[in-house]
């Protein structure tokens, strides 16, 4: 196995990314080159956009998992790369593609070297969005191959190439999109008093927002209320008859995620009777925190300061949100971050990862899977 094509392989993906539940020429070039392994060896079930793989151990006592995500972002890339992203808007700007090509190097090497248990690959659609971990998790294939412990991990541009961080317990935060909408009365800008506005209602709700974070969640835990687009108005003298919000909840617990959607509820219930408007809340898909098992998290922690050639950082909880949290509620595991250097980071339309860190992942974790079955 030559590590060298996976850095190829990497870069055809990168050319073609596409948004969740649509990642139809992604899984067509995953099954394409699964389809050059040795079939003896594999079992391929496709889900949606998605794709699980089974190599069969030589004598299976349990399964261990490793999952991946396949999706890019709707960002136009500005990388200048030669490679660069072929779909106007799209870009894998949050490195599934490097985290596809390790993959596949990994089920590559385990058909070449085979192990005594079984290995699942799972190949999970929209992780940024509406979110596939869950709904896979419920497919008759899951249930019939469920695995004893999975895998994954995450790019992360601030380390460089070699690096892996992780810590265990708490790693990212329980995470919820939020769209309001807020519908009043338009009309002619010079006669305000006829009219009921939804820009003023927008811009106030916004200011009450902001104060949740600060008066309503313990100081020692953490909370993030982020309102990032604000929509509202046709042009500059016509009173705005609707606005809509749209932002992102983040929490480092469950319980002041349900009191941050109560309080946001509470002031919205306010702006009607202060704006006399009509208001309609929707939190979206919400994805729960990513927690690393301890006991399997700490062993990986001490492998991986014993191989060589990599540096262990021991990371802080981030605010970043995951929807492989919903496969560590169910399946004991853990993600870790894998340093790929880049002087721009995650979600900018200039990520560049360093391509060392596939070699990285694939030589430490085919390491790590040996060890853990043999």
């Amino acid at each position: 196995m030559q590590l060298s094509e996976f850095v190829r392989i990497r870069r055809d993906l990168h050319k073609i990314p596409e948004l969740g539940f649509q990642e139809f020429k992604t899984q067509a070039y995953l099954l394409d080159y699964l389809n050059t392994l040795d079939q003896a060896r594999i079992e391929i079930q496709t889900w949606e956009t998605g794709i699980f793989v089974r190599i069969k151990g030589l004598h299976p006592e349990k399964t261990i998992a490793y999952r991946t995500d396949i999706d890019g972002l709707p960002i136009t890339e500005e990388t200048g790369l030669s490679y660069q992203s072929l779909h106007p808007g799209m870009m894998h700007a949050c490195g599934h593609d490097v985290h596809m090509s390790i993959a596949l190097g990994l089920i590559t090497y385990f058909v070449e070297n085979p192990v005594n248990d079984n290995l699942l690959f799972i190949f999970q659609p929209a992780e940024e969005g509406p979110g596939g971990a869950e709904p896979m998790l419920k497919t008759e294939i899951m249930k019939l191959w469920k695995p004893d412990m999975v895998i994954a991990l995450h790019i992360a541009p601030e380390y460089p190439a070699g690096t892996v961080a992780t810590k265990p317990g708490l790693l990212f935060a329980n995470t919820s999109e939020l769209f309001i909408d807020l519908t009043g009365k338009g009309g002619h800008a010079a006669y305000p008093h006829n009219t009921n506005d939804m820009v003023v209602a927008a811009c106030s709700l916004v200011t009450q927002l902001q104060s949740i974070v600060s008066r309503n969640v313990d100081p020692l835990d953490s909370a993030v209320v982020t309102i990032g687009k604000i929509t509202g108005g046709t042009v500059q003298n016509i009173i705005a008859e609707t606005a809509r919000l749209e932002g992102t909840i983040r929490t480092l617990s469950p319980e002041s995620m349900k009191k941050i959607k109560e309080r946001i509820l509470a002031l919205i219930r306010g702006i009607e009777v202060g704006y006399q408007c009509k208001a309609e809340v929707d939190f979206g898909s919400m994805y729960h925190q990513v927690y690393n098992d301890e006991a399997l998290t700490n062993e990986f922690i001490d492998f991986t300061k014993s191989s060589s050639g990599i540096q262990f950082v021991k990371s802080r909880e981030a605010m970043t949100g995951e929807d492989f949290g919903y496969m560590l509620k169910e399946i004991p595991g853990f993600m870790f971050w894998l340093g790929a250097g880049s002087e721009f980071g995650l979600h900018h339309s200039k990520l560049n990862p360093d391509e060392k860190a596939i070699e990285t992942a694939i030589t430490l974790l085919s390491n790590y899977i040996e060890y853990k079955i043999n």
